[in-house]
């Protein structure tokens, strides 16, 4: 038995802020970090304020978890030539946050959740992992963690952040963990009766599009068809592009055809005119030579040898 849900993106927008709904993204976060994770309360910052005219196609959420760890969500449906440089500028931005003027850096590590539903150069993987754990010696055999521990005897915490990068239009909806069946719902908005990932039923429920109100559901269609509209305009203006690039190249082709044309036209007149010149100029001197040695007595048989020509072109000179 399968459920369809709302989008993903969608749910993070407007219903997984509520406090009611944290044990949604507590599931996601703790399948894909493989830890339990429990989400204490939704961080507010100029990177994810809610707006009721945002047009974007980048939903974010911040998000403050166990041991006041964060976790950052970046939402992606469009090709976007510096996306990994917003990915980095969210990490940042949000370990910055932590600190105030004048404090010490006591800095809690973050996590970079980032779902892109376009081609980022992926041949087979769908989830992606990045972090750095330690500095290593460039000339000898040492490293330092990357941590620190600014109250012992608690642990050390790692402080570098670690960023996840999940393409679900890559998934071969071949399940290898249990965070593959959050893969298949990020990718097909439907969660399946037999799946037992964290949170994944809590979706199911709190998430079904058939429990909506009237009223959340024109809500949501709306944001599908805004969403529908975006991808129109942008393959309407990719589509003018090529044309235009087309006509343009077209053009200057043709241009730069007759112009070659013309080039190589004056290119062979040339050679042949210069050929044809060394020809003459090579016939009318073994003429002369030859008209000299007949001069002189020579035997024609042996200037017909001697120049190449024949015996009837040194009679007539």
């Amino acid at each position: 038995m399968e459920r369809t849900i709302i989008s993903f993106d969608y749910a993070i927008k407007n219903i997984l802020r509520d406090k009611a709904n944290f044990d949604v993204l507590s599931g996601f976060l703790t399948e894909l970090l493989n830890k339990q994770v429990t989400v204490q309360e939704i961080l507010e910052s100029e990177g994810n304020k809610n707006a009721a005219d945002n047009k974007t196609n980048r939903l974010d959420l911040k998000a403050k978890i166990s041991n006041g760890e964060i976790a950052v969500f970046e939402i992606q449906f469009f090709d976007q030539i510096d996306f990994l440089g917003k990915i980095l500028f969210n990490a940042c931005k949000a370990v910055v946050e932590q600190v105030s003027s004048g404090e010490i850096f006591d800095i809690k590590k973050v996590y970079s959740v980032n779902i892109a539903y376009f081609d980022l150069g992926a041949r087979k993987e769908y989830v992606f992992q990045a972090k750095l754990m330690e500095f290593i010696g460039i000339h000898f055999n040492e490293t330092i963690p990357f941590s620190q521990n600014l109250n012992p005897p608690l642990p050390t915490n790692d402080l570098h952040p670690e960023y996840y990068l999940i393409l679900p239009n890559k998934f071969d909806e071949q399940m290898r963990n249990k965070f593959d069946e959050w893969v298949y719902v990020l990718k097909n908005s439907v969660v399946k009766s037999e799946f037992t990932a964290a949170g994944i039923q809590a979706a199911s429920e709190k998430l079904d599009v058939l429990k909506m109100t009237p009223q959340e559901r024109a809500e949501y269609e709306r944001a599908k068809i805004e969403l529908m509209t975006q991808k129109s305009q942008l393959y309407t203006a990719e589509l003018k592009g090529r044309l235009e690039g087309l006509a343009e190249g077209k053009a200057e082709g043709k241009a730069e055809g007759k112009a070659e044309g013309k080039a190589e036209g004056k290119a062979e007149g040339l050679a042949e005119g210069e050929a044809k010149g060394k020809a003459e100029g090579l016939a009318e001197g073994r003429a002369e030579i030859a008209k000299e040695m007949k001069l002189d007595g020579m035997p024609i048989d042996k200037i017909s040898k001697l120049t190449g020509l024949s015996v009837q072109e040194i009679e007539s000179l």
